[in-house]
C-alpha cells in the first residue's frame, strides 16, 4: 500500500545503532500519550533490557504503549513479557504458529516491518532490530544499518499503518495532515493482500526514472528479473549504478545467490562493492540527486514477495546528499570492488546455476502463489504470574 506524498517533514538519517537507539529512547522518554512499536526481532541482550525499561517507564507514566513481535523472529521469555505486562505495555506475537519437533514453522510471510510511532507526532522507520548486533562498536559480526527519524505530515500516515496491524481499537484512519513546505515523504507498505508488490514497484520507477547517478546498499540481494533488467537497462543508458552488498555475510548462501547475478550486471557497466567490515543489514537507496528510500524491505524473494515491509520514500536534495556521501565514503574505503574477471572465476560450474537462477526468478511470483496462504493473527503475550506459596497457591 503507497499512502500519498506527504509535504512539510522533517527527516533525520541514523546510522547503526549508535545514532538509532538514543534517538529513540530519548523520544520514548518524552511520550505522554502513545507508543506503538513494530519489529521483526527483540533480543534480551543489553539493548532488549533498555528497551524494556524505556517502555515499562512509559507505561508507567500513562502511556499507551502497544508492540508488535513476529512469530518467527522474536522468542521472548516469560519473564520479559510478565515485566512489560505489569508496568502496562501489550505485547502482540504476529502470527504465531506451533512448533514442529522443537522447530518454528511460520518461516514465510513474516512480519517484518520496523516501526515506532511516537504520540502521533515522530516515527522511525529503517532496518534496525533491537539488539547489540546493530551497535558497529561492538564489533565482530554487528551489522551496518540504517533508519530515519521523522517528524510532520508523513507521522499520521504511519500511525495510520501501526494501527490497522494492530487490529484494535483506535485503528481509525486520522484526517489528512495539512501540506507546507519541507521535506516531501511518502510511506509505502507491502502486503500479501492488495499491496503484494508495492515496494518492488516504486523501485521499478525510480530506477526508469534515472539520469544521472543510482546506488543501492541492500543487505540481501536477489531481485526479481525486472529489477534486474532495469538496472541493466539504467546502466546502458549512462547512469552510473553501483550496488553496494554483502562481502561479509551473515547468511553465506544469501551471498552466494547474490554472486550470480554479478556477472549479468558488470559486464553492462554496473559497479558493484562489497561491503567487508561486518555483515551489511541496510536496506537504503538513492536515485540522482532528490529520491531516496529507507525502509525494512531487502531486494530478495522473502522481503519482495512474503514478508509485511515498510519503506519510507524521502525527496529531498539535503537528504540524498547527506546519505549519498556516506554511501561513496562507505564504498571507498570499506568496500571492495567487484571486478568482472573475479566474478567469472569458476564460471563453468556457475553458469548452470546462473541459468536456473534467472529463470526462477522470472517465474517466481507464481511459484510463490503455490504456497500454503491463511489470514495471519495477533495473539496478545499475556505472562502468567508464578503461584506464591502458602495460601495463595491453593486460593484459585
Amino acid at each position: 500500500m503507497s499512502y500519498p506524498w506527504r509535504d512539510g517533514n522533517r527527516v533525520h538519517l541514523l546510522i547503526n545503532g549508535e545514532a538509532y537507539f538514543p534517538s529513540l529512547f530519548e523520544s520514548i522518554g518524552q511520550a505522554r500519550t502513545e507508543v506503538l512499536l513494530e519489529t521483526f526481532i527483540i533480543f534480551e541482550d543489553e539493548v532488549g533490557q533498555q528497551l524494556q525499561h524505556a517502555l515499562m517507564a512509559a507505561a508507567r507514566r500513562g502511556v499507551r504503549v502497544q508492540i508488535i513481535v513476529d512469530g518467527f523472529g522474536t522468542d521472548l521469555s516469560r519473564d520479559y513479557v510478565a515485566r512489560l505486562n505489569e508496568a502496562g505495555v501489550t505485547v502482540h506475537l504476529y502470527d504465531p504458529r506451533p512448533r514442529l519437533l522443537g522447530m518454528r514453522t511460520n518461516l514465510f510471510r513474516r512480519m517484518h516491518r520496523k516501526i515506532v510511532v511516537v504520540d502521533g507526532q515522530v516515527a522511525f522507520v529503517g532496518g534496525i532490530n533491537y539488539g547489540e548486533d546493530h551497535l558497529a562498536e561492538r564489533g565482530g559480526m554487528a551489522k551496518q544499518d540504517y533508519a530515519v527519524k521523522l517528524q510532520g505530515p508523513v507521522v499520521a500516515d504511519i500511525r495510520q499503518a501501526s494501527l490497522a496491524l494492530l487490529q484494535q481499537a483506535g485503528a481509525t484512519a486520522p484526517e489528512p495532515p495539512a501540506q507546507a513546505d519541507g521535506v516531501s515523504a511518502r510511506l509505502v507498505l507491502r502486503d500479501n493482500e492488495r499491496a503484494r508488490t508495492a515496494i518492488e514497484v516504486q523501485y521499478l520507477q525510480a530506477i526508469r526514472s534515472a539520469q544521472r547517478r543510482l546506488v543501492i546498499a541492500n543487505a540481501y540481494f536477489f531481485p526479481g528479473y525486472r529489477l534486474l533488467r532495469e538496472l541493466r537497462n539504467a546502466a546502458r543508458r549512462g547512469v552510473r549504478v553501483q550496488l553496494i552488498l554483502q562481502g561479509l555475510p551473515d547468511m553465506p548462501l544469501v551471498s552466494l545467490l547474490s554472486r550470480l547475478l554479478y556477472d549479468y550486471l558488470l559486464r553492462e557497466g554496473v559497479q558493484i562493492h562489497e561491503y567487508c567490515q561486518r555483515p551489511l543489514h541496510g536496506k537504503v537507496a538513492l536515485v540522482d540527486e532528490q529520491w531516496a528510500t529507507v525502509g525494512s524491505s531487502n531486494l530478495d524473494p522473502l522481503s519482495l514477495s512474503l514478508n509485511l515491509e515498510a519503506n519510507v520514500l524521502i525527496r529531498d536534495g539535503a537528504f540524498n546528499q547527506h546519505l549519498y556521501a556516506h554511501l561513496q565514503e562507505l564504498a571507498q574505503e570499506q568496500c571492495t570492488a567487484v571486478s568482472r574477471k573475479l566474478s567469472r572465476r569458476g564460471y563453468w560450474w556457475r553458469a548452470p546455476l546462473i541459468f536456473l537462477g534467472f529463470h526462477f526468478l522470472r517465474h517466481f511470483p507464481r511459484f510463490v502463489g503455490w504456497l500454503p496462504a491463511h489470514s495471519p493473527r495477533l495473539k496478545s503475550l499475556f505472562a502468567r504470574p508464578r503461584a506464591r506459596r502458602g495460601a495463595d497457591r491453593t486460593s484459585a
